[in-house]
């Protein structure tokens, strides 16, 4: 007579799929841990910024290191999941995809330090008329870091497209900022060293954007499994065209 099988016998791969959905749900949770992490970071810098307020660029500063070691652990875990689960189709693009998505906002972290290194030095410096700017760049800033990660949990194509089209809006914001801190340096040469430090946090805000579209760019490949790298900004886009 055959044995009887528990049930943990005769369903083991049901118990292994339990574990990895698990794992999988820590891993998301996790990343937009990280998420919020980095859109504070953005949100501190701005106010650091606008109001030349050092303290907070200090404290601001001090915090990536915990965005430092998420990226460290996440890599960690993706890397295990690869090893061990051997994941396929959707599974593996999500995966492959936290790596990207920890990578971009570590760099997110780093410029926002960029940006309060830049507000400690203009609090050094004469009050200007350009604080409205940055916090506008600012603003926009978080708000595609935070719409990119939204459009991720929800898997929204939609989003993520509109995410990649608001890129535009900084590269506009930014240039009308570098002509208008250009022309008061070449009106007042005494203005040349604020104006630098408000052009360099100025860049930084253009960078974070796009790290926010390489966000949303990362969403479309998880739900659409396409890359849509360099692709183009319209959802017509498509390769070769």
């Amino acid at each position: 007579m055959i044995p009887a099988m528990h049930d943990e016998e005769r369903t083991p791969h049901l118990h292994t799929d339990r574990e990895f959905r698990a794992e999988l749900a820590v891993l998301h949770e996790r990343l937009l841990l990280m998420g919020a992490r980095v859109e504070e970071m953005i949100t501190q810098s701005t106010r650091a910024v606008v109001e030349r307020d050092v303290e907070l660029a200090r404290q601001t500063i001090l915090s990536d290191r915990k965005v430092n070691e998420d990226e460290i652990e996440l890599d960690r875990a993706c890397l295990r999941i690869l090893a061990r689960r051997n994941p396929v189709a959707r599974d593996l693009r999500f995966v492959t995809l936290v790596l990207k998505m920890v990578t971009d906002m570590e760099r997110i972290g780093d410029l926002a330090v960029n940006v309060c290194e830049r507000a400690q030095d203009l609090a050094r410096l004469p009050p200007d008329g350009q604080n409205g700017r940055l916090e506008q760049m600012g603003t926009l800033a978080r708000s595609m870091v935070h719409d990119a990660l939204d459009a991720f949990v929800a898997g929204d194509e939609s989003k993520a497209h509109a995410v990649i089209a608001r890129d535009d809006e900084m590269d506009e914001l930014y240039n009308r900022f570098f002509d208008e801190v250009l022309r008061e340096m070449l009106a007042d040469t005494s203005n040349v060293r604020r104006g630098v430090q408000l052009q360099a946090a100025a860049k930084y805000y253009e960078r974070i954007c796009d790290h926010g579209t390489n966000l949303a760019e990362h969403v479309l490949f998880l739900v659409r499994g396409e890359d849509w790298r360099h692709r183009g900004k319209r959802p017509a886009d498509t390769p070769g065209t």
